[in-house]
Formats: structure tokens, C-alpha cells, sequence
């Protein structure tokens, strides 16, 4: 009877080890709670290093230099052609006018002749004529006029073939220009782009990653500042020797004659690397370009400036040598042919020193492994070691005059 009043078992059988249904279920629930928390938790460091975005905008702020150099070509080819199509335009409307004029003129001999019968038979202007001697005047006269009739038709229709080609040609310059315009938009916005771009990643960094960033930076500005140094010791090491073998050329041909030669020679002596570098007028320019790009140390960059107020690279380095008298192009890839290359160890005060593979960047050589340059936006004309974005990063050296 005990038996009656126990409780019914749940059916089913029931494996050892394992839970029941309820229990199971809660520690697969945990398990899986436990998974996200995990696989979750390293999505709090998506957020870039500093040394990340220390490239990325050093990489943006280049490809914007890229970018002004396009914009300052494209400006200067729109600016030679809107003169170009001027000039065009300006030639056609004379030429419209001329025609104009020419179909008066034709009109007037016209009106003459029907005024004067020249378009009457022969023998009926005969018999009109007072005398004969009337006739024969007449004919004569009009035999003249028919020869101007005659020259002004085809004047007027060569001016009109030509006014037609002109035409034509100023309607190709100014779909050219139309076209560089439009290359002109679109590297102004590909600028703007890249430096929004870089000021959005600089403004999402805290105190204390710009101070990181800001560490970072002087690091480099001394390893640069260092590199400047040796090849400034190198240089004047080589001035030393060169010096010294001319010194010892000068003495020995001094030797062989009169001792007033060689005093005069040694006197003399000349700046210490070979020719071209010994150009003292090469020298005297050079020293009107730096005292121009002295002057604008703390002007601000700006791309496309090419002064008084602001420069861009190459607009400061142009400025520069148009103070000295030397005209260079516009933009870093024309300025680098506009010149003698030299090696970066007989790099002279005045000097071209470009940037990178692409040649987007530009400054001008001060001596002792330095220059003066428009370094990037957000930045002001300054002094600076050529190493300042690395060895790898000199592209080559020019001497423009």
C-alpha cells in the first residue's frame, strides 16, 4: 500500500552524467554568454596606434602635396590658355569687323556701278557718251575700278577663309581650357579631401596621444638634426682637402717661377669644391635667393600660395630665385629640370633639394645639411635638416643658375 502513495518518476530513461534538460540548458547559455564577453572584448583597441595614425597622415598630407602640384600645374595651363583664347577671341572679332567693312565696300562699287551704267553694252555707252574721247575715258576708268572690284572680292573671301579657320581654332582652345578647368576642380577637391582627412584622424587623438605623437615627432627631428651634422662635417672636410691640394697645386706651380705667382694664387684661392661650384656669380645669386627665403621664415603654408603673404613649396622656392633674377617653372616636377643636378656631398647654399619619388616637394639649401622650406598645411616657412622625413626621402639635388 506504501507504494500507492509515492510520487510518479518523469518517463523517459536517464543517462548518468548527464544534467536534466533545465540545467543544460543554463550552463550552454553561460558558456555562450562567456564566449561573446570574450571574442567582444578586443574591439575596445580597434582604435589605430599612434604610430598608425602618425603614418596615415604623413601618407595624406603627401598625397595632398601630390595633389597641389597637379592643382598648380593645371592652374598654370588654364591661366596661359584663358590668354591663349583671348587672344583668339579678340583676333576673330577684329577679322568679323573686317569682313564687315569689306562687304560695305563691295556693296558701294555695287551701287556705283549701277549709278555710273558701267554694266550697260559698250555701244550703248558710246553712243551715250558726249564725245568719244568721253568713251574711251570712261572705259578706262572703269577698267581700273573693275581691277580694285575684282582685288577686294578676293581679299574679302581669304579673310573670310581665314576668319572661318580662326574661329574654329579658338573653339579647340576653348574646349582645352574647359577641359583644365575641370582638372584644376578636381585636384582642388582631391587636396581638400586629403587634409580634412588628416584633420579628422589628429582630432580624434587625446592629450596624451598627442603628446605621444608629439614625442614621436621630436625623436625624429633630432635623428634628422644628426644626420644634418655629419654631412656638414663631411662637407667641410672635403672643402678642407680640396683646399689644401689647391694650396699645394699653387705652391708648386709658384715654384717653377717667380715667387710673386704663387703669392698671388694662394691669395685667391677659391671656395673649396671644383667647378661649377667655383661660379662666384652662381654664388651671388644664390645668396639673393636665401636672404628672399629668409625673410619669409613664419610664413604660413599654403597650398597653391605663391606669395607675398603664404607659399606652398614650390611657390617659395620660385619666389626665392625670381629675387635673385633666375626664373624657374612652376611646379616641383619642371623645377627639377631647370637646372644642373649635383651630389647631395656638393650640395651649395642656394641649391634645389627635392623630395621623394615623385618629386612633390622642394626646398631650398642652406648649407650644413639644412634648408629652408614650406614643409606641409598647418605648418610655417622654416629651417630644417634635409633628412627631415629620412634619408630615402632626398630625391635629388639641383643647382638652377
Amino acid at each position: 500500500m506504501a507504494s500507492q502513495h509515492r510520487k510518479a518518476r518523469p518517463t523517459g530513461t536517464r543517462v548518468a552524467g548527464i544534467r536534466t534538460p533545465a540545467l543544460a540548458t543554463a550552463a550552454l547559455t553561460s558558456v555562450a554568454l562567456l564566449s561573446q564577453t570574450a571574442t567582444a572584448a578586443p574591439s575596445t583597441d580597434d582604435k589605430p596606434s599612434v604610430e598608425e595614425v602618425e603614418k596615415k597622415v604623413d601618407d595624406l598630407y603627401r598625397q595632398a602635396e601630390t595633389a597641389t602640384e597637379k592643382y598648380n600645374a593645371a592652374k598654370e595651363k588654364t591661366t596661359k590658355q584663358r590668354k591663349q583664347v583671348d587672344t583668339l577671341l579678340d583676333d576673330v572679332a577684329q577679322r568679323a569687323q573686317k569682313l564687315n567693312d569689306a562687304r560695305e565696300e563691295l556693296g558701294s562699287y555695287a551701287a556705283a556701278q549701277y549709278r555710273t551704267g558701267a554694266s550697260a553694252p559698250d555701244t550703248a555707252t558710246f553712243l551715250l557718251a558726249d564725245t568719244p574721247q568721253d568713251y574711251f575715258d570712261q572705259t578706262q576708268l572703269m577698267g581700273r575700278v573693275t581691277e580694285r572690284q575684282k582685288g577686294a572680292v578676293d581679299d574679302y573671301f581669304a579673310d573670310q577663309a581665314e576668319t572661318m579657320t580662326k574661329r574654329q581654332e579658338a573653339a579647340e582652345s576653348l574646349q582645352t581650357l574647359t577641359d583644365s578647368q575641370n582638372d584644376l576642380r578636381t585636384a582642388k577637391a582631391t587636396v581638400q579631401k586629403k587634409l580634412s582627412s588628416a584633420r579628422a584622424l589628429l582630432s580624434q587623438l587625446t592629450a596624451e596621444e598627442k603628446a605621444r605623437l608629439a614625442a614621436i615627432e621630436e625623436r625624429k627631428r633630432q635623428e634628422a638634426a644628426r644626420k644634418a651634422a655629419e654631412l656638414a662635417e663631411q662637407q667641410q672636410k672635403a672643402a678642407a682637402e680640396a683646399a689644401a691640394a689647391q694650396q699645394e697645386s699653387s705652391d708648386a706651380s709658384g715654384s717653377g717661377s717667380t715667387g710673386a705667382t704663387g703669392t698671388d694664387t694662394s691669395s685667391s684661392s677659391p671656395s673649396p669644391t671644383p667647378s661649377p661650384s667655383t661660379d662666384s656669380s652662381y654664388a651671388t645669386k644664390a645668396e639673393k635667393a636665401l636672404a628672399f627665403a629668409r625673410a619669409q621664415i613664419g610664413k604660413p603654408y599654403v597650398w597653391g600660395a605663391t606669395g607675398p603673404d603664404s607659399y606652398d613649396c614650390s611657390g617659395l622656392t620660385q619666389a626665392a630665385w625670381k629675387a635673385a633674377g633666375v626664373t624657374l617653372p612652376r611646379v616641383t616636377y619642371d623645377q627639377v629640370n631647370a637646372g644642373t643636378t649635383v651630389s647631395l656631398s656638393s650640395a651649395q647654399p642656394g641649391d634645389l633639394v627635392f623630395f621623394y619619388a615623385d618629386v612633390t616637394h622642394v626646398g631650398i639649401y642652406i648649407g650644413n645639411g639644412m634648408m629652408i622650406h614650406a614643409p606641409k598645411p598647418g605648418t610655417y616657412v622654416r629651417e630644417e635638416s634635409i633628412y627631415y622625413d629620412g634619408e630615402s626621402s632626398i630625391h635629388s639635388v639641383v643647382r638652377p643658375a
